[in-house]
């Protein structure tokens, strides 16, 4: 269908909401809009390019790379969304006994035993009692399935409690720069202001408090009201795992501040160093003699990234500790009118907080798929980064976690020249010359926010193993080639 620019339409982008024109979400920006063309030329002429395929590393999508699911979930997910199969005698040559157990057990906990029935506006409460029963396992911790909110993901999540925090201009939120574009565009979209504070990259992406406590006071001499702060750990797009002492910091400032905690919690399967573990701030707060009338804290979880990769089924949750039940009560309010998230990720994230054990029959085949997946995605990260690091003026820092590196390249004055003439940044001009010259796709560095006078750009560690020698040797030969060109 054909766009029009006739302002005489009802809206146009002069009357359009000036939040939404804000709003930014490089993630799938311009570097992938001319991906997707470039793919749809190579279909219809193939040959037309110097590459026969587009290596798309911009976004954590694991599925569409290739990783395949895990047996278990997708077993227990089909019986559930299929119950009549129960019925059927060739049931137990199809499925393990586990998840024909477990999916039975699903399926009388939803109202009908129909995963297209509405649910509870918080999600199925058996299946918010299993994700609090393993939230308690991994923290050692007890937590209440009331302080759980099942969402579409945890974007949703994050989009609620924005609208909930920002009524104006005035209201600051403090993010992680580089960060996860999510957070500017949802402050901008509900109105607020992004306090940024600058992760060092210098000390592998550490989180000074010092600078936290520089860009609060430069915040509040503005006026600006700050109201939260977001730590996301492991880091996006910078893969760096925060140790347990520099989160008992953390939570000390939030609790000295009056800050609500806001973690981003969704990469914590992604674990790829064996100096390094994963412990959420719900733990490290208790831990620490914080209970609910110390700090309040929101946790996010998705069904998306880990090991499980299941970005397509929307399934997540937050969890909500240390608030008043008048304002839980407007939480649920919220969460009401969107009625209820979709029951299929509802199941994945009770499977992914609460999976396979010890003596279960399927346990050891669960646990070498979900092993085999996340040692892959540790060799990947390791080879893309020494391949980062080889070449002519890139450093980048140990993927520790997550499923990202990103790279910092100092870029000749040539090619900054170059990018002013073509009227766009440094770090898009080059990731827009990698992807005409090799089909590999990146993220500019500006997308998520980058100390002044640096470039850098996001990869993600997803294509199959088997490609990754690919993407090194188009990597390598392109960046030699431009070095070339435009060295000063």
């Amino acid at each position: 269908m054909a766009s029009t620019s006739n302002d005489s339409l009802p809206i146009s982008i002069h009357n359009i909401n000036p939040k939404v024109l804000e709003c930014e979400y490089a993630v799938r920006g311009e570097i992938v809009a001319l991906a997707q063309r470039l793919e749809k030329e190579l279909l219809t002429n193939p040959g037309s390019h110097a590459f026969d395929e587009i290596l798309y590393c911009n976004i954590g999508n694991p599925h569409s790379l290739g990783q395949q699911p895990i047996t278990f979930f997708r077993e227990v997910l089909a019986l559930c969304e299929h119950p009549s199969l129960l019925e059927r005698n060739e049931i137990n040559g199809l499925f393990s006994e586990d998840a024909i157990k477990r999916a039975s057990q699903i399926l009388k906990q939803i109202p009908g035993k129909a995963t297209g029935a509405y649910s509870h506006s918080q999600g199925i409460k058996e299946l918010r009692d299993a994700i609090a029963e393993g939230i308690k396992a991994r923290d050692d911790f007890p937590a209440d399935p009331n302080d759980i909110f099942l969402t579409n993901g945890a974007s949703p999540a994050v989009h609620m409690v924005m609208q909930l925090l920002i009524s104006t201009e005035k209201d600051g939120i403090l993010c992680p720069i580089p960060q996860y574009p999510l957070y500017s565009a949802s402050i901008a979209l509900h109105g607020g202001t992004l306090v940024p504070y600058y992760l060092d990259e210098a000390s592998g992406w550490g989180l000074e408090i010092s600078e936290l406590k520089k860009q609060l006071e430069s915040a509040k001499s503005k006026g600006i009201s700050v109201r939260a702060l977001v730590v996301i750990n492991p880091g996006n797009p910078t893969g760096q795992v925060l140790t347990k002492e520099n989160q008992k910091q953390i939570v000390k400032f939030c609790k000295q501040e009056g800050l609500i905690l806001l973690a981003d919690e969704v990469y914590q399967a992604n674990i790829y160093v064996p100096d390094k573990k994963f412990h959420s701030f719900k733990k490290i707060s208790r831990s620490m003699g914080y209970g609910e009338k110390d700090i309040s804290l929101v946790s996010f979880q998705s069904v998306s990234k880990g090991y499980y990769g299941e970005c397509g089924k929307r399934g997540g949750y937050m969890e909500i500790t240390g608030f008043s039940a008048d304002v839980r009560e407007q939480i649920y309010k919220v969460a009401s009118v969107n009625l209820c998230s979709n029951i299929s990720g509802q199941i994945l994230a009770s499977l992914v907080m609460n999976p396979p054990k010890v003596g279960d029959h399927i346990y050891e085949s669960y646990c070498a798929e979900r092993d085999g997946i996340l040692s892959s995605l540790a060799r990947r990260a390791k080879t893309l980064e020494a391949a980062f690091n080889s070449l002519e003026n890139v450093t980048c820092n140990k993927a520790e976690g997550a499923m990202y590196l990103f790279p910092c390249i100092k870029l000749p004055e040539k090619a900054i020249k170059a990018a002013e003439a073509a009227d766009t940044t440094p770090d898009t001009f080059y990731c827009r010359q990698l992807l005409n010259a090799t089909g590999v796709v990146v993220v500019p560095g500006s997308g998520f926010g980058q100390v002044a006078g640096t470039w850098h750009f996001r990869c993600t560690i997803l294509p199959p193993e088997n490609k990754i020698p690919d993407v090194v040797s188009r990597l390598t030969d392109f960046h030699k080639a431009f070095m070339n060109e435009y060295r000063d």
